[in-house]
């Protein structure tokens, strides 16, 4: 269709959405004295029949991002959020279901974990009663996330999280590497392995209610298997430790299909103390934040096809 507007130009419009990024809300359960948090950002994006309103800027079509905002905030008090991924999959499906222009609906969620404070009288407290009912701390850990799109017939889950950060203080080498005459690198046969793990794993769930995962269980097995796998693989390479954190996931998790890492190698080098007259015995580091090498891959379930974008910023 060309744009009416300039008749006799070849221009078409191409794939477009909108939608209200970015509403925070903070859902508190009460159950007497005792309080849950659930804290999320969740991003709403919807694509159909939306054609006229960038020719003419006719709004028929078009759901106010202020409602898709109100929603979450109405859909958090009517039912709840037992987990990132089952909201995200109502709100996903109530805009698809309920407007007929909507013809697919994609749910962004980040989760930020708050845990709760222990309190002084912990020791001789009963189970239940050692942290504060009502009292809370974020944690410094990573953030969840999680994606649904929703078609009208199928649902996708691609869950995941940015800013797991780890360590291994040694069982790990780098060697054997190509060179050229730009090369200045040592060769490594005990280094220090560090990482800010972000990852996406594809659910192979498409929406049956019935056979749904136990999300927070799944999330939290896949967080323990990747964490295990860095820390049980002797590496002689980032991607090496990679493909085994990805394996371990895949082989462990009967729900899930496809996973995506993004490892940015944070250096970290020894300091030259030989002009304070010190020996540095793999003591003493200087940790560079950039230029940082950065490994990238997709780890897959035999005989699936990958769906997770290259770029992890694209979800």
């Amino acid at each position: 269709m060309a744009d009416p507007s300039r008749p006799g130009r070849p221009v078409v419009l191409g794939q477009n959405q909108y939608g209200k990024a970015e509403t925070r809300v903070v859902k508190i359960t009460r159950h007497g004295a005792l309080h849950h948090i659930k804290d999320l950002n969740v991003s709403v994006a919807l694509s159909g029949d939306l054609d006229e309103v960038h020719y003419s800027g006719a709004n028929a079509h078009v759901l106010p991002t202020d409602t898709m905002k109100n929603t979450v905030f109405a859909f958090a008090k009517e039912h709840g959020i037992a987990s990132a991924e089952q909201f995200g999959i109502r709100l996903a499906r109530h805009f698809v279901t309920s407007r007929e222009s909507v013809h697919r609906a994609r749910v962004r969620v980040e989760e930020y974990a708050w845990e709760r404070i222990e309190t002084s009288g912990a020791d001789s407290r009963p189970v239940g009663a050692d942290r504060a009912a009502h009292s809370f701390v974020r944690t410094g850990r990573e953030t969840r996330l999680t994606q649904i799109a929703y078609d009208g017939r199928a649902c996708e889950v691609v869950s995941g999280l940015k800013g797991l950060t780890v360590m291994n203080s040694t069982d790990s080498e780098f060697w054997g590497y190509a060179k050229d005459e730009y090369t200045t690198l040592q060769e490594a046969y005990d280094r220090v392995l560090a990482t800010d793990v972000s990852a996406r794993w594809r659910y192979a769930w498409t929406g049956d209610e019935q056979d749904a995962p136990h999300w927070d269980t799944s999330y939290a097995q896949v967080r323990k298997h990747m964490l295990q796998a860095f820390a049980e693989t002797y590496s002689l390479s980032l991607q090496q430790t990679l493909y085994q954190m990805g394996a371990r996931v895949i082989d462990s998790r009967s729900e899930i299909d496809e996973i995506r890492f993004s490892l940015p190698n944070k250096h970290h080098f020894l300091v030259d103390l030989k002009p304070f007259g010190l020996e540095n015995d793999n003591e003493v580091y200087f940790a560079a934040d950039r230029p940082y090498g950065l490994i990238e891959a997709t780890v897959l379930r035999d005989g699936c096809e990958p769906r997770i974008p290259v770029d992890l910023t694209d979800l």
